[in-house]
């Protein structure tokens, strides 16, 4: 079988932190002892999912939960390896960080898969740093400094959605209140989407540093552990981001009541001076006999001063009784 399209990279790492890329061929031909063997495939080619299920050696029941369409973060130790899911934020140009990607970890004492569908620039990090000659010297620092790169790629976007939420906060009680309630909503769904895939990622680094497999030595499982501290800390912020944007949108809210209200109160004081003006007027306007007026010269004139003195009269009792 060959997988020209499914194949995305695939080295054979010398231990010393350098590694040779090499073809499908090679791979297939690969022995332990020619060294540690990373393939890295896009899960969504028929030709991977048969080769994974029918040729690569992996147990059928994980080979089905490496190729599940939506995955959490997990893993999963076996006797023949660890199964590892991680996520990713997607960096990808016209793309939304929060639509976080996949990835997938098969790990084995002299071979490690990674699956993929997405593109996903942590990788991109890992491929360069070995073709420099500074990349993972075992299958336990492959999967840490893996993670590392993905966790370092987090932080912006989550500085981002922290200083958004700053900014707004300043604004509320300045800008426009639609286009800020727009603003504020839509931080808000950033950060719930990142936490909702944060969180179980942040559990499967604590339980990364437990798993009983012997290429994890103690200095991997230290930085696994801080790796599950900073994740902690990245849910703990998004968390915080979401209660400030919270705060803000409680606080624009009231703010777009008050000014309601306030528009409300004087529309109903004009609406009141204006009532009774207007029941005289309505009053005169009936066309009856009997209007007084009707033959003097001066009564219109004698009317309007009647109105606005009884406009004046209202807004004196207005200003009285502490209404305006």
């Amino acid at each position: 079988m060959t997988l020209e399209q499914g194949l995305i990279a695939a080295y054979v790492l010398d231990g010393r932190g350098g590694g040779k890329q090499i073809g499908w061929e090679a791979v297939q031909t690969w022995q332990p002892s020619d060294g540690l063997l990373w393939v890295h495939l896009d899960y969504r080619q028929p030709d991977v999912q048969a080769w994974l299920r029918e040729e690569s050696g992996i147990d059928p029941v994980v080979a089905d939960s490496l190729l599940l369409e939506e995955v959490r973060p997990r893993s999963l130790s076996t006797k023949q390896g660890l199964m590892v899911v991680l996520r990713g934020v997607n960096l990808n140009p016209g793309q939304q960080p929060e639509d976080m990607v996949a990835l997938r970890f098969w790990i084995e004492d002299h071979r490690v898969i990674t699956l993929r569908h997405r593109h996903l620039l942590s990788v991109d990090d890992l491929r360069e740093r070995i073709d420099r000659g500074l990349g993972p010297v075992s299958p336990g620092s492959f999967l840490v400094d893996l993670a590392e790169r993905l966790a370092d790629r987090m932080a912006k976007p989550i500085a981002d959605v922290e200083d958004a939420v700053d900014r707004l906060g300043e604004q509320v009680a300045t800008a426009e209140s639609r286009q800020l309630r727009t603003q504020l909503s839509q931080v808000r769904r950033e950060a719930i989407t990142l936490r909702r895939y944060l969180a179980p990622q942040r559990d499967a680094m604590s339980r990364l540093y437990s798993e009983p497999v012997p290429w994890l030595d103690d200095t991997h499982r230290m930085r696994l552990r801080e790796l599950a501290d900073r994740t902690m800390r990245y849910v703990e912020d998004l968390d915080a981001a979401r209660e400030r944007a919270g705060v803000s949108h409680e606080e624009l809210a009231s703010l777009m009541a008050d000014q309601m209200n306030n528009r409300m109160y004087l529309l109903s004081i004009v609406a009141a001076l204006f009532l009774p003006l207007g029941f005289v007027t309505g009053l005169l306007g009936v066309n009856v006999a009997g209007i007084p007026g009707t033959e003097y010269g001066a009564a219109f004139v004698l009317v309007c001063v009647a109105l606005v003195v009884l406009a004046v009269l209202e807004l004196w009792f207005f200003k009285r009784r502490g209404w305006v």
